[in-house]
């Protein structure tokens, strides 16, 4: 069963990846520097204390940028482009020893996994921004943060368990779909805002 191990780590760090790409890296990072376990295919060289040190400090950076009303928002529509993509490069290096078919399926799916879930954090957020106080930010940021450090502690140690929370996550997503591609479209014209010099709660206000 060493191939389904394989795959559900690289499908479940690819899925906290687009949760929180920076908190993914440090703990499997970490978790093989200190030989917690051993990383498949390409993803070992994470424990590469260079590595570990810059996604520490992204994280650091993040943990507060995503706590910060708009400022999370557009904090998401940058990462629109960093975390999908990773998600699909976290996937392909930990099937990189693996059937060329697995690699391939697990690629494509880590980068659909990434994309659901970054998706999903762009919704809840971008509604949460919707309301006047701070509180609802710092509290879901903090859920984030939970889900993508005990996610990515899953997908390592608990294939099976992280297989059933992708599966009840996937769930969730077709139901919240709608909100999801509204969430995306607020995204890009939260982009085409900043060139255009609007502000993110101008484009928020207008988004349907």
């Amino acid at each position: 069963m060493e191939w389904f191990s394989t795959l559900s780590l690289a499908l479940g760090s690819a899925w906290t990846a687009g949760i929180n790409l920076y908190a993914t890296v440090t703990v499997l990072g970490l978790l093989q520097k200190f030989g917690f376990t051993h990383l498949p295919g390409g993803l070992n060289v994470l424990d590469n204390w260079w590595i570990i040190g810059i996604a520490g400090f992204l994280y650091i950076i993040e943990f507060f940028a995503d706590k910060i009303p708009y400022v999370d928002s557009v904090w998401d529509v940058v990462h629109t482009f960093i975390r999908v993509p990773a998600g699909a490069i976290v996937a392909y290096a930990a099937t990189n020893q693996t059937d060329a078919s697995m690699q391939t399926i697990a690629t494509l799916l880590g980068g659909g996994l990434a994309f659901s879930s970054h998706g999903t954090k762009a919704a809840v957020r971008a509604g949460a921004n919707l309301s006047p106080e701070p509180v609802s930010n710092w509290v879901l940021s903090l859920v984030e943060d939970v889900i993508a450090f005990v996610g990515t502690i899953l997908a390592v140690f608990a294939p099976i368990l992280i297989t059933l929370v992708l599966m009840i996550f996937l769930i969730f997503f077709v139901w919240f779909a709608p909100k999801i591609f509204r969430a995306v479209r607020r995204i890009f014209n939260a982009i085409r805002a900043i060139f255009a010099g609007e502000s993110f709660r101008e484009v928020a206000r207008k988004a349907p």
